[in-house]
């Protein structure tokens, strides 16, 4: 067997969270391989709405299991959490979430360090979330950092020391002002620790590799979205590990032939939270009336989410560097009775008209050039069936499947998972 693969093609908050959970009953394992608490991933159904950070998004299905591989970075305290979250649902957690030894730890120090980052570039913050996450990666490819399997070694109180005690000393370095009491931060890390240690720990490139040999079906979950790819997306406004496709070979220890589909995610229009370049950036009140019907807000951050139209441009090389097989398009109801719709076909790059993502996109470069399309009228959200779709909306899919020559196999009419017609 070979493995499924699931990610963003935007700046995240695609809606990654809802169809994993859609899709989770047609697999045996669901495997997160990159990013850390910084993800938000947000599952609707029953009337009760749940945020995952770091928990693959099947943990709600009893039968599938759920694997954090070695990509990931994990924050004991904000895991904890989560999983005290889930108590409420009766899941048995023990028996189906297990955790890649290779998996990097957040410290209390990351986080700290993040802090005294960001508060010491001032209006050059890049709008970080703060969870430690860049700092946890840097000292991964700086060979310093502490992973899941070190738990269970005589030595990893010494090593952890080490390692807090070098931040420590690097946040004396930054000389800003950021408050912390880490000795009570650290209480919490380590209480943590005990109960992160009930799970069950993998050597999760062996498992996943004998799991495909034994016929198991597997889907890859990522976090964030493409634009947002340390090396792919709008640097240096990105995160801190691989988003694409690439970035599920390196994070589960998955080998590129063994990828079969991936499906790539996107809204039927653009958001963005943070700092960074946004060329189809509404600021009006089209823009507001996205971010108020669409409910714009991070799920993690809580921070208010950029609107714009859709930049089919950018779509293109998401595409294009994921090798994506099926589209799915979220938040199609959110559209629904706009004036018009407009999708950026192009772009005005330094005077020239080009139809690729250049090195860079800021405004002073980049000007979109927009193709405008009919809205439609009609509530989406009662929709269950591809032929109750609206002609205008099916317009809009038609020219997106045209341009990007890819299907666009699902179609989201709400956030609950019921709310989610295939074509």
């Amino acid at each position: 067997m070979a493995v499924d693969l699931l990610l963003g093609l935007q700046w995240g908050d695609e809606g990654k969270g809802k169809i994993v959970d859609v899709l989770t009953k047609k697999y045996n394992i669901i495997a997160r391989f990159q990013g850390g608490p910084n993800a938000g991933h947000t599952l609707e159904f029953d009337g009760i709405k749940h945020v995952l950070r770091t928990i693959p998004s099947g943990i709600f299905h009893k039968e599938s299991i759920n694997v954090i591989g070695n990509g990931v970075v994990i924050d004991p305290v904000v895991f904890v959490k989560e999983l005290e979250a889930l108590d409420p649902f009766n899941i048995d957690y023990i028996s189906t979430l297990i955790i890649s030894r290779k998996a990097h730890l957040i410290l209390p120090t990351h986080r700290l360090l993040d802090a005294a980052s960001e508060a010491l570039k001032g209006k050059a913050k890049i709008g970080s979330t703060l969870k430690g996450i860049g700092p946890t990666y840097m000292d991964k490819t700086g060979r310093n950092g502490i992973r899941v399997g070190d738990l269970e070694l005589e030595t990893f109180k010494q090593k952890y020391r080490a390692l807090a005690d070098k931040h420590v000393a690097m946040i004396r370095f930054y000389d800003v002002e950021i408050q912390y009491d880490l000795d009570e931060m650290e209480v919490e890390f380590f209480d943590a620790i005990k109960k992160l240690k009930e799970l069950t720990f993998i050597d999760s490139e062996e498992y996943l590799n004998q799991a495909m040999k034994s016929g198991k079906t597997i889907l890859a979950e990522g976090a964030q979205g493409s634009l947002l790819d340390i090396d792919f997306g709008t640097y240096p406004f990105v995160t801190s590990s691989n988003t694409t496709a690439a970035g599920a070979c390196t994070g589960l220890g998955v080998a590129p032939k063994k990828i079969n589909e991936v499906y790539g995610i996107f809204k039927a229009y653009t958001t963005r939270v943070g700092s960074g370049p946004f060329p189809t950036e509404l600021f009006d009140k089209v823009g507001e009336k996205m971010a108020k019907v669409g409910r714009e807000f991070g799920a993690v951050t809580g921070r208010e989410r950029r609107c714009g139209w859709l930049d089919l441009v950018a779509l293109k090389y998401t595409c294009e560097i994921n090798g994506v097989t099926q589209l799915m398009m979220m938040k199609s109801d959110v559209l629904s009775g706009f004036k018009n719709l407009k999708i950026c076909t192009a772009y005005n790059y330094k005077g020239e008209v080009i139809r690729h993502l250049p090195y860079n996109i800021e405004e002073e470069n980049v000007s979109p050039i927009y193709t405008t399309f009919k809205c439609w009228k009609e509530d989406l959200t009662k929709m269950t069936d591809v032929s109750q779709l609206p002609s205008e909306l099916n317009e809009y899919i038609d020219f997106l499947e045209k341009e990007l020559e890819i299907p666009i196999k699902i179609v989201s009419v709400g956030p609950d998972r019921k709310q989610t017609i295939h074509r």
